[in-house]
């Protein structure tokens, strides 16, 4: 499953494509993530506006000390809302993770893994639905966030069965929370993208990192 991803725009194209945000301690320029670091993600706050907020990658098991050190990097879209350890945050704590590329791991049969780079041909921003909680280690806090996954669509499942749950720029609304339904309707925008022809995936080292979109383009 996904073990990586790019974020390289600044939140002013963000913004092209967004409600006015809050900048909750997230830079103006965004730069490259990796598991276990910090990423920048669009989240309701109380006053239910759109804002974003650094967050580490990963849910730490409960009571774990070290949010570093992760139990869950990712739920799965068909039992995110039964499971027990991620139903919480499905209800009350979802997240969109705005990113440029996304990388998926195929697994060789020497039982190392190879990593391919997913980029969308016309360098738009790709929309990933995550869940978000907030690990607590007495007075110490921490916004924390996986992602979560659906089965892969026709491209991705040359390498592997899952990848990131990507959100329609109509479904932004309904994910976040601004648009009334229920638990259904919500998971219901959890579905596989075909991309249509519209994505490269190339392995990673070759190249695989796309141009900066133009700011004065369309994003969606």
């Amino acid at each position: 499953m996904c073990g990586k991803f790019t974020q390289h725009s600044s939140w002013r194209e963000v913004h092209a494509f967004s409600q006015p945000l809050t900048l909750t301690g997230a830079p103006d320029e965004l730069e490259v993530s990796t598991p276990m670091r910090l990423a920048n993600i669009i989240r309701l706050n109380e006053a239910g506006e759109r804002e974003v907020v650094s967050m580490r990658w990963g849910f730490a098991a409960k009571g774990h000390k070290n949010p570093s050190r992760p139990k869950h990097m990712h739920a799965r879209s068909e039992t995110i809302d039964r499971l027990p350890t991620f139903a919480n945050a499905f209800m009350h704590g979802r997240g969109i993770l705005v990113v440029h590329t996304f990388n998926e791991g195929e697994e060789l049969p020497n039982g190392k893994t190879k990593q391919w780079v997913i980029a969308p041909k016309d360098c738009k921003p790709i929309a990933i639905a995550v869940i978000c909680e907030k690990w607590t280690n007495g007075d110490e806090t921490l916004d924390t966030f996986i992602q979560v996954t659906t089965p892969a669509n026709t491209l991705i499942s040359k390498i592997t069965d899952r990848m990131p749950a990507i959100l329609q720029a109509e479904d932004w609304a309904t994910w976040l929370g601004e648009r009334e339904g229920g638990a259904a309707d919500v998971k219901a925008v959890l579905r596989t993208f075909e991309d249509g022809g519209g994505w490269t995936m190339t392995e990673a080292g070759r190249n695989a990192r796309p141009p900066k979109a133009d700011p004065q383009a369309d994003l969606f």
